[in-house]
This record gives structure tokens, C-alpha cells and sequence, in this order.
């Protein structure tokens, strides 16, 4: 079993769902962050239940060599889409993209499944393949008080 799956596995237990994991340096730290979601939103004590147990199974099975800090938390509203489920649960919602070869795309998604997604632009829905896309995100627009 991959250390995905275990991670997954974990998460399941705990009523959440497994998001994504993330290793960056910050301020000279190595952070390992395990992102997870909620039908009814990820609060914070969803968080310590899972980074508690996840702490525990690390112990036995790091994640990464070397010292890090781990967090656990929602990937936010305006989060990565890397995978066909992070598409799908998104539906609805707008994203960023761009097309290999450089070409920038943004839109609603209206559709998604295990090869690609659908936007609404100028009123016509367009199909975009994943193996096309090299980055993905979801964005908010704020609306700017006048």
C-alpha cells in the first residue's frame, strides 16, 4: 500500500476525505501538509483528530527524510486540481488553467469525468482533455465594493 493510501485510509476513518499531500520549505522548514475535505467543511478539531493519528503512524513510517512540521488542513477555496476527482468535485465552481504550449484558459466547470472537464465560455461549453493541461486551480472572484 502506498503512503497515499495509508494517509487515505486514515483520513477515511475519521469521516474526511483525502485531498492531497504538499511538501514545501518555509522560513528554512520543511512543512509535510495533508489536505483534506468535508461534506459539512473541515473544522479544526477534523484537523488535530487526523494530524494525531497521522502523527503517531509517521513515527513509524516518515513521509519524508529528515526533520519536518505537519500540518493538516483544508485545501481552501482557491485550491490545485490534480487529479480527475479534484476536477469533479469543483463542478460549479471557477478555474484557471493552462494548456500545454502556454495558452492560459479560465471558465466555469460544468462537467468533469476520468479524461477530462468542461467550461462554460461565451456561452458555449468547451472540452479540455487532462493529459492537456499542465496546471490547475480554482479561483474566487471578489466582488470590489464601489
Amino acid at each position: 500500500m502506498s503512503l497515499n493510501e495509508q494517509i487515505e485510509k486514515i483520513v477515511k476513518a475519521n469521516g474526511a476525505d483525502f485531498y492531497g499531500t504538499e511538501t514545501v520549505k518555509e522560513d528554512g522548514n520543511t512543512i509535510f501538509r495533508v489536505y483534506i475535505t468535508h461534506k459539512d467543511g473541515v473544522t479544526l478539531d477534523l484537523c488535530a483528530e487526523i494530524s494525531n493519528e497521522l502523527s503517531v503512524f509517521f513515527d513509524v513510517n516518515p513521509p519524508i527524510h529528515g526533520a519536518y512540521f505537519l500540518e493538516v488542513s483544508s485545501p481552501g477555496i482557491e485550491r490545485k486540481l490534480e487529479e480527475p476527482k479534484h476536477f469533479m468535485s469543483a463542478i460549479g465552481e471557477r478555474v484557471k488553467f493552462k494548456v500545454h504550449g502556454g495558452e492560459k484558459e479560465k471558465g466555469e466547470i460544468t462537467s468533469a469525468d476520468e479524461s477530462g472537464f468542461t467550461i462554460a465560455k461565451k456561452g458555449e461549453d468547451v472540452r479540455f482533455e487532462y493529459n492537456n493541461i499542465s496546471k490547475a486551480k480554482t479561483y474566487f472572484e471578489w466582488n470590489k465594493a464601489k
